[in-house]
């Protein structure tokens, strides 16, 4: 038998069920089958369920205008099939006034599509639609599981970094015995939380992984090209991704700050509101970092500004990939190189510190070095290339357990060596270090190393308990408001100083509470957010455009 398949059937078979869809009589199952079995018939060998369907269709005959419009098919056929999932329901469709579908259908999907983008903005805002998801314990397959754990456990260092600076920078009544008895000791993680710079450096890697494995996604679903309509795209995506709940929270601050009630140490707040009323047009456009610190709208926001003028660079140096590997190494090499000896050279001439500083005393090391693009891009760098090599490979790099061990050995040997160095270089020199000037271009790309090799040695199964702990369940639901949470612990911290009627008394037991307040009410709020703002907007799509999670 000779199988023929026409446009008309193709057409009138989707028409009639995205209309029933619209209508809310056909289930998404349903949808799904549909769609599945209109596949099948554009194949070269359809499945045998599909041809079978096919040819238990009514056919238009002849003779319409005069009245042949009835064809009923075959019932004994279409009782027979046996889809992948559904078995075959007859049915009769009668049609009438043929010549008017070729009219209406045109309007008739422009009146859906209108009616659907009016439908979705308003469940956009519905709580119950955007909740959804948020607290699930299931991640996604087409994302690496640790990455989860990697992210919640760098954000919990960052805002144990926040809580214990932003007290010790105005308000503690000891503040000499808390130097003392801190400054030096690693193991002080809750009184003084070591070197949270690094879990800053972790963010960048990530976020250059992942930046890097949507582009070259975007890219297979558009033909295998990258276009500059694709990347305008990307970068738009982006923008629209990040700026909702980031605006949302430089209006929350200035407000909030401006109605609760001073404290004694509200002059945070206070210099949030002014620098925010005179500055908020760098966070709209993500340049904050490269501002002096003292005029940065939520300083915290820098890390924002700074991930997006990385994220504009993936373009570049995935087209450098496909045009040449060997090009892109060079280059990727060079650009290592001149970030690594800039923060070097900028260490020795101003006399900059290692460890970031817990006081305003080293202006120029946030105004020269800490933020800035020239001198933090080569952990974003390692991500990007660890993206590209993990979304191409072919085959495992690690296809031995000694392999395995050795590159553990290392990560995690380089990882304690970056830590304890930190320690050991704190004092700043008077004249220029060489030792200091070679730590500050290196720790930052070899972190960024050993994190992905962290990374990857959990994706191709080498990672062992590491792995079965970084891809707990419990990392997703957090992980999905992760970013709600970094924006709003800030205030949190700085709200509760703030409104102190005594400087606060350093104990061991003092700052862990801190912190495990700080964290729970960030986790509260950061959700809130999510639901309310981040997610609302996220599910507002254009007319012509699918919201995808």
């Amino acid at each position: 038998m000779v199988l023929v398949r026409g446009p008309l059937l193709y057409r009138l078979t989707l028409w009639a069920v995205v209309t029933a869809a619209y209508s809310g009589n056909v289930t998404e199952r349903c949808m799904q089958d549909t769609k599945a079995f209109l596949w099948e018939l554009h194949q070269d060998s359809p499945s045998p369920y599909a041809a079978l369907m096919y040819d238990a269709f009514g056919k238009i005959g002849s003779d319409v205008k005069g009245g042949n419009t009835n064809r009923p098919g075959s019932l004994q056929e279409c009782l027979s099939v046996q889809g992948p999932s559904f078995s075959g329901q007859y049915c009769q469709v009668f049609l009438k006034q043929l010549n008017q579908v070729s009219e209406t259908d045109d309007n008739h999907r422009e009146d859906s599509e209108e009616n659907s983008w009016v439908y979705s903005c308003l469940q956009a805002f519905s709580i119950q639609r955007s909740s959804q998801g948020v607290l699930s314990w299931t991640g996604t397959r087409a994302s690496y599981s640790s990455l989860n754990g990697v992210r919640i456990l760098s954000l919990l260092w960052i805002i144990c970094g926040h809580t214990i600076q932003l007290s010790a920078w105005n308000n503690l009544d000891n503040d000499k015995r808390w130097k003392e008895t801190v400054d030096r000791n690693p193991l002080y993680v809750f009184a003084f939380s070591g070197p949270v710079y690094l879990a800053v450096d972790t963010f960048l890697l990530l976020g250059g992984l992942l930046s890097a494995k949507s582009l070259l996604g975007s890219i297979q679903k558009s033909d295998d090209k990258l276009s500059i309509c694709l990347v305008v795209s990307y970068l738009f995506k982006r923008f629209k991704r990040v700026q909702p709940l980031h605006l949302f929270i430089i209006c929350l601050a200035i407000g909030f700050f401006s109605v609760v009630h001073r404290g004694t140490f509200w002059f945070i707040a206070e210099d949030e509101i002014l620098n925010c009323k005179k500055y908020w047009w760098s966070n709209l456009l993500l340049v904050n970092n490269l501002l002096t610190i003292t005029d940065i709208c939520a300083p915290w926001t820098w890390y924002l500004s700074l991930d997006f003028q990385f994220y504009a660079t993936t373009p570049l140096l995935v087209y450098l990939y496909r045009l040449n590997k060997g090009l892109l190494v060079a280059i990727a090499a060079v650009l290592l190189v001149l970030s690594s000896v800039t923060s070097a050279v900028l260490t020795a001439f101003l006399h900059l510190p290692v460890h970031q500083p817990t006081t305003l005393a080293y202006k120029s090391y946030f105004q020269y070095y800490y933020n800035k693009p020239y001198t933090r891009y080569g952990p974003y760098l390692i991500g990007i290339l660890s993206g590209i090599f993990m979304t191409t490979k072919k085959n495992n790099l690690i296809r031995l357990q000694w392999q395995a061990a050795l590159g553990w050995f290392t990560s995690l040997s380089v990882m304690a060596v970056l830590v304890g160095l930190a320690y050991v270089l704190r004092e700043v020199p008077a004249q220029a270090s060489a030792p200091h000037a070679l730590y500050q271009g290196l720790h930052r790309p070899l972190w960024a190393l050993t994190v992905a090799w962290i990374v990857l040695a959990c994706e191709e199964g080498y990672g062992g308990f590491v792995d079965r702990l970084l891809s707990l369940s419990l990392w997703v639901p957090l992980s999905n408001i992760s970013f709600a949470c970094y924006l709003i612990h800030p205030i949190l911290i700085i709200i509760y100083n703030g409104k102190q009627e005594t400087p606060i008394h350093y104990t061991d037991i003092n700052f862990f509470y801190l912190f495990i307040g700080h964290t729970a009410l960030t986790l509260v709020v950061g959700y809130v957010l999510t639901v309310l703002v981040e997610k609302p907007y996220l599910f507002l799509k254009g007319k012509n455009t699918k919201y995808q999670n």
